[in-house]
This record gives C-alpha cells, structure tokens and sequence, in this order.
C-alpha cells in the first residue's frame, strides 16, 4: 500500500485538471465529522482563504521537483508525525507534525506513476504553515 494513512484519519487530495498549471486545482478534504461520519468537502482554487495560499505553494514548490517529465494529476496529503534521524546517537529524537504527499503524476509518453517521500524526501513538509493547513480543511469547522 503505497498511500500512508493520517494519524486522524483524514486525508485532503488534490487534483490538477491540466497537469503543469498549477493555478486550477480542486481540492477535496476527507475528514470525520464530530459524530464519527465521514465529511467530503470539496473547494476550487479560488476558495482557498488567503491565508492558506503560502501553504498550498509550499505543496506546489515540492510537485516541481518531479521535473519536466512528470506532472502530478493528482495528490493525496495526509497528517502524521515525522521523527528526523539525529545528528548523532545520543541525540533524542524529536517528533514533528508533517504533511506527507502521495502524488499521482502522468509522463508525455502515456506513462503513470505515484512517487511518495520515499522517491522524493520533500514530499514530506514539516513547515509549521502546511499542517495549518491540512488541519485548516480537516478539523475546523469553518462553513
């Protein structure tokens, strides 16, 4: 399975209708709702508050390293804790709030491929702002 699952259960995909142009994009959050029910709420770019936009770019600063080749179509964003190797082995390791990317990208060639942290290390972002973020369309309650 190569999609982590949210330490909340709750993931935030986004899909880029034209691969490349990142200024169109859907954006869709899955989340449970207080009674334990699954809530899908779905915004266009255009619904992205303000100050979430640094945020999404950050997303979009690590989809261009794919490089030319590869667009991402679509990404899944899920919450969890990140734990960097020490610097050394008497160093405690410390644990860091993180959104993990998952994306689904297309080649020019007709060629299809999810690429993780595990291909791309910057696909896991620790800024303090994406999990804002991620918690902004997962937990708030903001209609």
């Amino acid at each position: 399975n190569y999609r982590r699952l949210s330490m909340n259960n709750s993931e935030i995909q986004i899909q880029f209708p034209k691969p490349g142009e990142w200024g169109e994009f859907t954006l869709t959050a899955i989340y449970p709702d207080e009674e334990g029910y699954t809530r899908i709420d779905r915004y266009q770019q255009n619904d992205v508050p303000e100050e979430q936009t640094p945020a999404m770019q950050a997303v979009v600063a690590a989809l261009v390293g794919l490089g030319e080749d590869w667009q991402a179509v679509q990404v899944w964003a899920t919450q969890d804790w990140y734990y960097p190797d020490p610097a050394n082995e008497d160093d405690p390791i410390v644990g860091v709030e993180a959104v993990y990317l998952a994306v689904e990208a297309v080649n020019p060639h007709g060629g299809r491929r999810i690429f993780t942290d595990r291909d791309y290390p910057e696909f896991i972002i620790t800024a303090p702002a994406a999990v804002a973020f991620f918690k902004y369309f997962t937990e708030q309650n903001h209609e």
